[in-house]
C-alpha cells in the first residue's frame, strides 16, 4: 500500500509510504504540482487536512523535498488559489515572482497558484498551509501579487498576533465543525486580508507606487459602500477628486476593472451569505439588497454567470446541518 487515509473528526490525515504516493497525494490536496526529493528512498510525509467552506487547511509534515509549480501545470487548472505557508518547523525557502524568501519557525509568506513558484525543504519540516481562490479576499489579486515570496516575520507586526492563530489552527483542526467552523472559516480569510493589507500599507510609503496609497483608500471606501446601489466609478471617482480616467488607470495597474471589482465583492459577499447555515431564514432578495443587487432578477444572472447555478440552487447546494 502506496498511501494510507485516516477521517476523524473532520480531519483527514493521509500518510505517504512512498515517494511516488507523496506526489500523488501533494497534487490531489493542493493543486498539481511536481514534487522531488534528493532521497526518495527514505522519505516519508504527512498530511492532516480539513476543508472549511471554500478554505483549505492543510498540515504538511515531511522530510525534506521541494514542490515546482511548472506553466504546463498551471495552464490545466481552472480556478485561481493563493496559498499561505506558516512555517511550524525546519526551514522552507519559497521562490516566486523573482523574490526568495527563507522563513524560519512562525514566518509567514503567501504565494499564488497562477504563477510559478518553487517550495523547498532541505531537512525535515512542519508547515500549515492555508488555500483559497483569489475571489475569497477583500483585496485586488493584483496587489496581493507584489506580497508573494515576501517573508512576513512572526515577530514584526500583526505577525504577532496572527502567527500563533495560525499555529492554533493547526493544533485544533478537529473542532473547527458546524456553523462555528464556517464562521471561522471567514475569519480567518478576513484576518488574512487584514495582514496582507497591512504589508500592502507597509510598501506603499517605499518609492516608485505613486498609485498604491490611493488604490488602498479607494478599495477601503468600496468595500464601505457596496450597499449602495448607486455605488459606480463615476461616485468613486468623485469622492476622491480624481477622474474616472485616472480612476481606471489605477485599478488597471492592480490587473481588474472598477466595475469588476464592485462586482466581484458584492458577489463575494452575497455568496458568504448564502452559505452561512446561521442566515439560512434570511430571503435572498434580502441578501442580494443588503450588498447593492436591487434587481432581483439581474442579481439572479450575474450570480449565475458568476458561479454557475441560481442563487436559490446555489444556497441548497451548500446547505449545512
Amino acid at each position: 500500500m502506496n498511501s494510507t487515509l485516516e477521517t476523524a473528526d473532520g480531519v483527514q490525515t493521509a500518510v505517504a509510504h512512498s515517494f511516488a504516493a507523496w506526489h500523488d497525494l501533494i497534487s490531489k490536496s493542493f493543486v498539481p504540482l511536481h514534487v522531488r526529493s534528493s532521497d526518495p528512498d527514505h522519505f516519508h510525509g504527512r498530511l492532516r487536512s480539513r476543508l472549511l467552506d471554500e478554505l483549505s487547511i492543510i498540515e504538511v509534515t515531511a522530510t525534506g523535498h521541494s514542490v515546482h509549480r511548472t506553466p504546463s501545470l498551471i495552464a490545466s487548472s481552472d480556478r485561481l488559489y493563493f496559498k499561505l505557508n506558516l512555517q511550524l518547523a525546519g526551514t522552507g525557502i519559497l521562490v516566486q515572482d523573482n523574490r526568495e524568501a527563507v522563513l524560519q519557525p512562525g514566518d509567514l509568506a503567501v504565494y499564488d497558484t497562477s504563477r510559478p513558484y518553487t517550495l523547498a525543504f532541505e531537512s525535515d519540516c512542519r508547515t500549515l498551509v492555508l488555500m483559497f481562490p483569489h475571489d475569497a479576499l477583500d483585496l485586488p489579486a493584483g496587489s496581493v501579487g507584489h506580497l508573494t515570496a515576501t517573508r512576513m516575520a512572526a515577530d514584526k507586526g500583526l505577525g504577532r498576533m496572527i502567527s500563533p492563530f495560525m499555529t492554533q489552527l493547526a493544533d485544533n483542526l478537529e473542532v473547527l465543525s458546524g456553523p462555528s467552523g464556517h464562521r471561522l472559516a471567514h475569519n480567518t480569510v478576513d484576518l488574512l486580508s487584514t495582514l496582507f493589507a497591512a504589508e500592502l500599507d507597509q510598501a506603499e510609503r517605499g518609492p516608485g507606487r505613486p498609485h498604491e496609497e490611493l488604490l488602498g483608500r479607494i478599495r477601503r471606501f468600496i468595500e464601505a459602500n457596496l450597499a449602495d446601489p448607486d455605488l459606480s466609478p463615476a461616485s468613486v471617482a468623485s469622492a476622491h477628486f480624481i477622474s474616472t480616467r485616472h480612476l481606471h488607470n489605477v485599478f488597471q495597474e492592480a490587473g481588474t476593472t472598477v466595475a469588476h471589482w464592485i462586482r466581484t465583492r458584492r458577489l463575494e459577499n452575497c455568496r458568504r451569505e448564502l452559505r452561512d447555515p446561521l442566515l439560512a431564514h434570511r430571503p435572498v432578495s434580502t441578501i442580494a439588497a443588503r450588498w447593492g443587487f436591487v434587481d432581483a432578477a439581474h442579481f439572479s444572472r450575474v450570480f449565475r454567470d458568476a458561479f454557475g447555478e441560481p442563487p436559490s440552487t446555489y444556497r441548497l447546494s451548500n446547505s449545512r446541518t
